[in-house]
């Protein structure tokens, strides 16, 4: 009879074509999150002109997704450490990609935010499920970069959100590209046949023959026998879940971690909803405009990429520290009216230190907590940021409703980012995993 360490089988492993799978799969739902999220900040304009919106309107608008989110992240990641976390992406793809489609036959600033507010719901509950996903199936030497990879997407679908606008709005309308939003419900069979489950919740289910299958595929020199037991270390199955983000020490982290989300998406959808609109106030015409955002979220993939790997080889903590601190100075100098190079440069810069922060942040937070409420920690602190997400846009709103000059501007998007640099530095180190979890076992697997 032999004893599998699942954790330890999964840290240990190279990776290979499964975990590209994975990651594939991941990235790609985070694809469409990115895509169905920046796609306000491409329409804002033409909807402000054709449905006669004042500034502080649109912004409002804009964060009913981020109030859909917020519900999402509470709702659907706590229940994804009950019931699965695949069942759980399944519905929230099914939910954001569903309802993105039916934004485009809006008639009216009501249906839209209705609409949009729904898919918020499964925007907000996929994210920090999935970041999960991939933290438990990642090798342990390559955590960080394959969850930045992944989370890479996010920027990704920004800058595919901003690039069909540019095409297909004075071609088709703004209606066109939340049609495009709706294709991924053409994915699911595949999603639903290729994503696996969680190894953890599997184990949890006397889901013998799944756990043997995926272990071969994580490491091929692993063949399944009808008497191997499999185990792992595992937090204790007492309490309720979100009460347990406070114990164990984790209190003031839990809080702190917070603070930072809600600093990070404050600027992150005050950027994405409003640089565009701030730059056609500047004078830019609004092709031009729309660059300035999928240059944002272009360099948001190089600063997640070089940030992943930073945090493998170095720290994750003084790494989001180094790029909060950055993005604040860069959104500072943006308002300095700097000529094209300079300024396309801090635009790049403040998308890789305020998005690439936030999926540096989402990988920092799943290796905190103990895996049988990662989803859980995850998905508050996905929420509670959810919270600066919605504040972003109306604050932005406010500011161009002001007509403060551009400087001022990005000064109060920069302040957010210091709050959270300092958020950061006060967070404790996580304690180590032995001293809170117990060793679980499942029986032998049964002869198939």
């Amino acid at each position: 009879m032999r004893s599998i360490n699942i954790s330890r089988t999964v840290d240990e492993s190279k990776f290979n074509r499964f975990h590209g799978l994975v990651l594939f799969l991941c990235a790609f739902i985070i694809v469409c999150d990115g895509f169905d999220l920046v796609i306000y900040g491409s329409v804002v304009s033409v909807l402000m002109e054709e449905w006669q919106l004042t500034a502080v309107q649109a912004g409002t608008l804009g964060s009913y997704a981020l109030i859909g989110m917020m519900c999402g992240a509470f709702i659907f990641a706590p229940l994804a450490d009950k019931i699965g976390r695949k069942k759980v992406i399944i519905v929230c793809v099914l939910l954001f990609s569903l309802f993105t489609g039916l934004i485009g036959l809006a008639k009216n600033p009501t249906e839209f935010g209705i609409y949009r507010l729904i898919s918020g719901l499964g925007l907000g509950g996929v994210l920090p499920i999935t970041v999960a996903l991939m933290t438990e199936y990642a090798p342990k030497p390559l955590r960080n970069r394959l969850v930045t990879i992944m989370m890479c997407g996010y920027s990704l679908g920004g800058i595919i959100a901003a690039g069909l606008a540019i095409f297909l709005i004075p071609k088709f309308g703004w209606e066109s590209v939340f049609f495009v939003g709706a294709l991924p419900l053409l994915t699911l069979p595949i999603i639903i046949k290729l994503l696996p489950e969680s190894l953890e919740f599997l184990l949890a289910r006397n889901k013998h023959k799944e756990i043997g299958r995926l272990l071969s595929k994580i490491d091929p020199s692993y063949t399944p026998e009808k008497n191997d037991r499999y185990e792992s270390v595992i937090p204790k199955k007492t309490g309720i879940t979100v009460a347990k983000l406070f114990g164990d020490g984790r209190a003031l982290s839990t809080l702190l971690f917070w603070v930072s989300f809600f600093m990070c998406l404050l600027m992150v959808y005050g950027l994405n909803t409003w640089l565009p609109k701030l730059m056609a106030q500047a004078g830019y015409a609004l092709g031009s405009s729309l660059m300035f955002l999928l240059v944002l979220n272009a360099g948001a993939i190089l600063g997640s990429v070089i940030g992943g790997w930073a945090a493998d080889r170095w720290n994750t903590k003084k790494v989001v520290i180094c790029y909060f601190i950055l993005g604040g100075i860069a959104l500072t100098l943006l308002g300095t009216h700097p000529n094209t190079f300079v300024l396309y440069t801090l635009v790049a810069i403040a998308g890789a230190t305020t998005i690439g922060t936030q999926i540096i942040l989402y990988s920092y937070v799943s290796q905190y907590y103990p895996i049988q409420i990662r989803s859980t920690g995850l998905g508050w602190a996905s929420g509670v940021g959810r919270i600066g997400g919605i504040v972003g846009p109306i604050l932005g709103g406010v500011l161009l409703s002001a007509q403060l000059p551009l400087q001022l501007n990005f000064m109060v998007f920069a302040i957010p980012g210091v709050i959270a640099a300092i958020a950061i530095v006060i967070i404790r180190e996580k304690k180590s995993p032995l001293s809170e979890v117990s060793l679980e076992r499942s029986e032998p697997i049964e002869k198939v």
